[in-house]
């Protein structure tokens, strides 16, 4: 939206400096993008030529000798050469002295010589100071023009221009008068936008009106007889000018600077090109229009349409037609005052792809009450500057505007933007906004005028107070400490998900996200079929059940990849499974599945032929790295053998805390599964049961204890139990770390041997401990001790021998 600063102060009495106009934009919610201070105007001066020669050199060229006034060259006469052919002695023009940029031809002048003679200067034509396209001459000004003054004031080209940012919901700012308004009623100056005078008007409108769309809300017409239509005058034109805008004629002239002037769009017929009656109707599919663009615009249904006998005459709120456009022929007019539905201008202008100053404005709700003012306004400036008689208005029922009181509490202010008002102050501000307000209590009823459409609630009007009492005046303050700001966010299901999938895709693994749902047959061989999980409605025959392992799913993803040559894969999910349709029925599980030789070192054949295949000891890997990101306590986990059904017997295990709570199975697949599922190669896998994770215990700081290190040497010391074949070498391990828990630190095994010279069904059991002393080095009376802890503690636990 832009407006020149003579012409807010049409609207607006003030002292004000345009500084303290721009900063007072800004600060109540008028955004200043631009200001046009015309500074590039200031340096060309009125200048007399005194006499006027031929140039010696060149026949179209004249030397002149130019009076610039007293404050130029001391007040002597400049040099100038100038090609104009109106160049005489006597006229009066406008000079460009050196150092002046001339916008018209892009370029800041020097002094310089012309065939030889110096030029001190141009004297400028009207293109070359951008006033208008006129090239065949030099300005020539009155004879009473001001010698030696700045050619800006005196053509008034010193005005200001002002070019503010709106957001969409304030209309009642795109007139001039409304950026008054609100200025006025920040303390800024004082209003002064004159009253409207209502015509009436002389004998009946020939031209009658029919509605038949409710697109349009209203609609306000008469007719202006005897016109004459020429130029608009010159202040009117170069306001225009300063916006932007191409002076046409004075009666397209009057509605376009009504439109900038007041936020309220009119259009005009020539009443001598409209056949018969208006008709305000929904355009029919595949008519077309010749719009005042010069561009022919096919309409669709439901479009809203001006029309007469002859077709349509003009695309309502948004364009004219070319067809019924005045002209300087033009005598008799037909000033249109329409009001229209938002939402269906903004339809029609984004699907025809016009946009205009009146569909910006009909599109976010122009003042309804302003209709018929707005046409008796257009009709004062037709007859003040074209002359002609009026007829009386023909006017539609316009759609009612519904005012509601908003109940405003007067510590609402306080409460959402920390500004301290008084409740005095609150109701003068929202009065000279326009607001009437009725004061009850501790609060008021507020009611928004006709021109603010966009105020829906006690927020809004709470905004109101804020931008005219300043937003600058509320004070900074830090915000008050959350304790939870430090506090965890993700809950502790998510953070085990995303701990599992980083620590198996570090193991080489790649995720997967397989279907939930899958046929029955496989869901039977993973323990499930149960038919409360069979779908009523499945998308495919083979997607039939919820699936209750993740693993039929990552198993058959690995048979398409070796289907499709690449047979060396590692899958993982961390997803869903569902045991029953019960809520606790469904487990968050962490699954993952090797092929061929996908070791967690890398897959592949290698040159010495010795790449080995998956196996159990894999899936053993990946399910531990998998439960100690995710939390588990891997300290004090036992495995015990075998797993589930479909793996395989002799070659799987299940990992427990406790002798109830299962935390994962591994293993290699029995065969009959993986046959059933048509899965060929070496297939190794896993599930992670992560809600059966105990959560941790809540630590008080999360400060890490102290590191201590112990200055004596670690002794290690080997031990080999002779157990029967049934006895879990973890066993043997658990009960070896419990002989002297601050004295053992690791206990790994090294070595299993069984043979005839232990007997049948027995085996032998290495196992390698490391001691850690922390106060004095261990003697050999130390190490027997604790030897003999060892020894007894795991023949106590397992009814081991030591293998002498």
């Amino acid at each position: 939206m832009k407006f020149t600063l003579s012409w807010l102060k049409d609207h607006l009495e003030t002292e004000a400096s345009l500084a303290e106009i721009v900063e007072r934009l800004t600060m109540i919610g008028l955004e200043v993008e631009e200001v046009d201070d015309k500074a590039a105007m200031q340096p060309f001066r009125i200048a007399r030529v005194l006499t006027a020669a031929r140039h010696p050199d060149a026949e179209r060229l004249q030397v002149l000798t130019v009076d610039a006034g007293p404050e130029v060259n001391g007040g002597q006469p400049l040099q100038v050469v100038c090609g104009a052919p109106n160049a005489r002695a006597g006229l009066i023009g406008v000079l460009a002295l050196p150092g002046t940029y001339v916008p018209g031809i892009d370029t800041t002048l020097g002094v310089g010589k012309i065939r030889g003679i110096d030029s001190n200067g141009m004297m400028c034509s009207e293109r070359e100071l951008q006033l208008s396209e006129e090239h065949n001459g030099i300005i020539d000004l009155p004879a009473d023009a001001p010698v030696g003054t700045r050619f800006a004031d005196y053509a008034d080209l010193a005005d200001p221009v002002i070019d503010i940012n709106l957001t969409p919901n304030r209309p009642d700012a795109t007139g001039v008068a409304g950026i008054a308004r609100d200025l006025a009623a920040s303390g800024l100056g004082r209003l002064k936008t004159p009253p409207v005078e209502r015509i009436e008007g002389e004998g009946d409108c020939p031209t009658a009106v029919r509605v038949e769309s409710a697109v349009c809300r209203g609609f306000a017409l008469r007719l202006v007889r005897g016109v004459r239509n020429g130029p608009s005058p010159d202040w009117m034109q170069r306001r225009l000018k300063a916006i932007g805008l191409r002076p046409i004629n004075a009666l397209v002239d009057i509605t376009n600077y009504l439109t900038f002037d007041r936020g309220r769009p009119l259009h005009v017929f020539d009443a001598a090109k409209v056949k018969g009656d208006l008709v305000v109707r929904d355009a029919a599919e595949g008519e077309e229009i010749l719009a005042l663009d010069g561009r022919t615009y096919t309409l669709s249904a439901g479009m809203c349409v001006i029309s007469d006998d002859a077709g349509v005459e003009s695309i309502g709120g948004i364009m004219g037609g070319e067809h019924s456009g005045c002209d300087e022929t033009t005598t008799d007019v037909l000033i249109e005052s329409a009001l229209w539905e938002p939402i269906a201008i903004a339809r029609t202008g984004r699907a025809l792809g016009i946009i205009t100053d009146a569909r910006y404005r009909f599109e976010r709700g122009v003042d309804p009450a302003f209709a018929e003012p707005g046409l008796d306004l257009a009709t004062r400036l037709v007859l003040d500057i074209c002359g002609g008689t009026p007829s009386r208005r023909i006017a539609t029922d316009f759609a009612p505007v519904e005012a509601k009181a908003i109940a405003l509490p007067f510590t609402e202010v306080e409460r959402l933007t920390g500004l301290a008002v008084e409740a005095d102050e609150q109701v003068d501000l929202l009065t000279r906004l326009g607001f009437d307000v009725e004061r009850q209590g501790e609060g008021a009823f507020v009611t928004a005028p006709s021109w603010r459409q966009d105020i829906e609630g006690k927020a809004d009007l709470v905004e109101e107070v804020m931008r005219l009492k300043g937003v600058d005046r509320i004070a900074p303050a830090p915000l008050a400490p959350i304790g939870g700001v430090n506090g965890r966010i993700l809950t502790v299901p998510q953070i085990r998900d995303r701990a599992a999938r980083r620590a198996l895709a570090a193991r080489g693994m790649v995720e997967a996200v397989t279907y939930t749902f899958i046929p029955a047959a496989h869901a039977a061989l993973f323990g499930g079929g149960d038919e409360r999980l069979a779908l009523e409605n499945p998308i495919a025959a083979d997607m039939s059940d919820m699936r209750p392992s993740l693993l039929p799913g990552l198993i058959a993803a690995a048979g398409r990849n070796a289907a499709r040559g690449y047979g060396d894969v590692a899958l993982f999910e961390v997803a869903a499974i569902y045991a029953s349709d019960e809520p606790e029925g469904q487990k968050r599980v962490a699954g993952g599945i090797r092929r061929g030789t996908a070791v967690a070192t890398g897959s592949g054949r290698t040159w010495d032929g010795t790449a080995p295949s998956v196996g159990v000891y894999d899936a053993k890997a990946d399910a531990i790295a998998a439960l100690e990101a995710a939390g588990a306590p891997v300290e004090r986990l036992m495995i015990e053998a075998p797993a589930s059904e479909w793996y395989h017997p002799g070659r799987s295990g299940r990992i427990k805390l406790g002798p109830k709570v299962v935390l994962a199975e591994f293993g290699e697949f029995h065969p009959k599964v993986l046959k059933a599922l048509g899965a060929t190669g070496a297939f190794c896998g896993f599930e992670v049961f992560l809600d059966a994770i105990p959560e941790p215990k809540r630590k008080a700081t999360r400060t890490k204890p102290v590191l201590t290190l112990s200055p004596f040497q670690p002794v290690r010391r080997d031990f080999a139990f002779v157990v029967g074949s049934d006895v879990e070498a973890l066993r043997i391990v658990r009960a070896a770390e419990g002989a002297d828990k601050k004295l053992v630190g690791e206990v790994r095994v090294f070595d299993v041997f069984t043979g005839s010279a232990l007997g049948e069904g027995r085996k032998s059991v290495a196992i390698e401990v490391t001691l850690l002393p922390s106060e004095r080095t261990l003697t050999d009376e130390d190490l027997e001790a604790v030897s003999k802890k060892i020894v007894a503690q795991v023949e106590k636990a397992t009814g081991a021998t030591l293998r002498v």
